[in-house]
């Protein structure tokens, strides 16, 4: 039952506009809340992010009210407490705030201050003539079906997922090689049943887009209305000799794979780990298995990531990971995956084409993903692009298919971020494709409504925490660092031009944050007064949004 608490050490609500200040709670043992004023009203919330728990004194305050973490850009709004963008599910809980005898008080329930979050409304009976059905069971899945009961949905859901588990939280898989899926599951089973949102396991095997019905390899059939794309990647084989003979060979983007990788670790220390594959898949994984562990990564780029973040960037996380034992092969190609000498159905070693033998009792493959759509191959009503991914405008609809959407890996979609400027791009962000499946359910719910911009962000685990935003896609020809780099704390920006394109940062925070932001608002700086040493942070967020 909600009651009045008074705040410690505040006799005003005294902030300024656009301040946010975490004040502790009388009378509950750790309890914090976040007050934030925005134009001349003070709202009191939830003092951490909902999704990874992050302090959000520390995250970014716009004129407009959006509140966004500093650490993995989830973003709330202050008014409501509802989620704005990926990667948080739960919105963060509102009280009410009065002052009074000479004090502050809040008016909230104990457990809620506590629980830091609220749990959306998702709560549905299903009913109507309306058929949302989707395919796959990730990120974007997840996002759609919360956001389409959350913004009042009435009609039926079906998820169709190849994988024998609900939507998981996959960034902790490389991550953290978790394997328990009770542990990594978004929702449990009974959130499902409560949102009338339909589960089951199986693989699509056609789509007769005319009699808008999907067919699965089970022989089951589901009609749709409105049909939503978002079966993720397909983890690259490597199509070399051993590789696909002998066990011990692992691919990583399920459950399953983790388990058999854990397996094949085992208990006993010391095991020779071959990790092919310098990008983040590799990195990470690599990184998650080092401190017990023999572990060698394979890149053919002269530094890990060098593509996407640029060599002088990747040889920091280089030396990161070298701290903590990880050995490098760069600049290096593969031969072939030779059997081990006591069996030769098992992997022992990998061959570099310059004769170099990397002894190994297991093997992973970090070397991408494709777009998962094999299943939409021979289709007639469907024309995929070079890469396999489908091709959508702005609000994720698919080209020349009604009431069909794609997001998340398959989709090929125009970016308008910096140095975007329309572009067909595709991007393999764990935030853009839920933040793509908000969008969609937005649209199902609201066919009128413009699309939502945002700015892709992800994270990734590399020694300490990486934060990115934007978009290289397109290139970039210049880099201005600042920080200290050789520490590994820095923050990188990534020019085309004089308009920084892309943001990477460690150690300091709230900068890629503040930059989605000021990108998405047409106000960040440009490269000339980044190299002049202006910080981010100190410049205002405009309440416009241009993107």
């Amino acid at each position: 039952m909600a009651q009045e608490y008074k705040i410690k050490g505040l006799s005003s609500l005294d902030l300024k506009s656009g301040e946010k200040r975490e004040v502790e709670v009388e009378g509950i043992e750790n309890g914090k809340v976040l007050l934030a004023k925005v134009g001349d009203r003070t709202h009191a919330m939830s003092a951490n992010c909902t999704h990874y728990g992050a302090p959000l004194k520390l995250g970014v305050l716009t004129p407009d009210g959006r509140l966004t973490c500093a650490w993995h850009g989830a973003c709330f709004n202050v008014a409501s407490g509802d989620v704005e963008d990926a990667p948080a599910l739960d919105p963060v809980a509102k009280f009410e705030l009065m002052e009074k005898n000479g004090g502050v008080y809040l008016k909230g329930e104990e457990s809620v201050i506590k629980a830091n979050r609220r749990q959306p409304d998702t709560k549905c009976s299903a009913q109507g003539q309306e058929k949302v059905v989707i395919v796959g069971g990730g990120s974007g899945t997840m996002g759609a079906v919360q956001a389409l009961r959350e913004q009042g949905f009435k009609g039926s859901v079906t998820i169709i997922s190849r994988e024998p588990n609900l939507p998981i939280d996959r960034t902790k898989l490389s991550k953290a090689l978790i394997a328990d899926k009770s542990k990594i599951e978004l929702r449990p089973q009974d959130w499902f049943k409560t949102s009338s949102i339909e589960t089951l396991s199986d693989e699509v095997s056609s789509i007769d887009f005319e009699k808008k019905t999907v067919h699965t390899h089970s022989g089951s059939s589901h009609p749709y209305t409105k049909l939503i794309l978002a079966t993720g990647g397909t983890p690259k084989a490597l199509p070399l000799p051993g590789f696909k003979e002998l066990s011990n060979v692992f691919l990583l983007r399920t459950i399953p794979d983790v388990q058999a990788i854990v397996n094949a670790v085992g208990e006993k220390k010391g095991k020779k780990i071959v990790v092919i594959g310098s990008s983040f898949i590799g990195m990470e994984v690599g990184n998650a298995l080092a401190s017990d562990n023999d572990v060698s990564i394979i890149g053919m780029e002269s530094a890990p990531l060098e593509r996407v973040m640029g060599a002088e960037v990747g040889k920091i996380f280089q030396g990161i990971l070298s701290k903590n034992g990880v050995k490098f092969y760069m600049s290096a190609s593969v031969d072939s995956a030779e059997p081990s000498s006591s069996d030769k159905k098992v992997v022992g070693a990998v061959k570099l084409k310059d004769g170099t033998s990397l002894p190994a009792d297991l093997v992973i493959l970090g070397i991408g993903v494709a777009p998962a759509t094999q299943f939409l191959k021979d289709n007639p009503a469907i024309k995929l692009q070079n890469d396999g991914s489908l091709q959508t405008d702005e609000s994720f609809a698919v080209k020349g298919l009604p009431d069909v959407f794609a997001i998340g890996d398959i989709a090929t979609y125009p970016y308008h971020g910096p140095g975007g400027s329309g572009k067909l791009t595709r991007i393999e962000h764990w935030n853009v494709a839920q933040n793509a499946g908000r969008s969609v359910a937005r649209s199902i719910v609201s066919p009128s409504a413009k699309p939502k911009p945002f700015i892709p962000v992800f994270w990734s685990a590399l020694g300490s925490q990486l934060r990115y935003c934007g978009n290289t896609s397109n290139g970039w020809d210049d880099l201005v660092m600042q920080g200290e780099p050789k520490e590994g704390k820095f923050a990188a920006f990534y020019g085309k031009g004089d308009t920084v394109v892309a943001v990477a940062t460690m150690q300091m925070d709230p900068i890629m944050s503040q930059s989605a932001e000021l990108m998405r608002r047409g106000n960040m700086p440009g490269m000339g007064e980044l190299r002049k040493g202006v910080d981010v942070r100190d410049i205002g967020v405009p309440g416009e949004v241009k993107m």
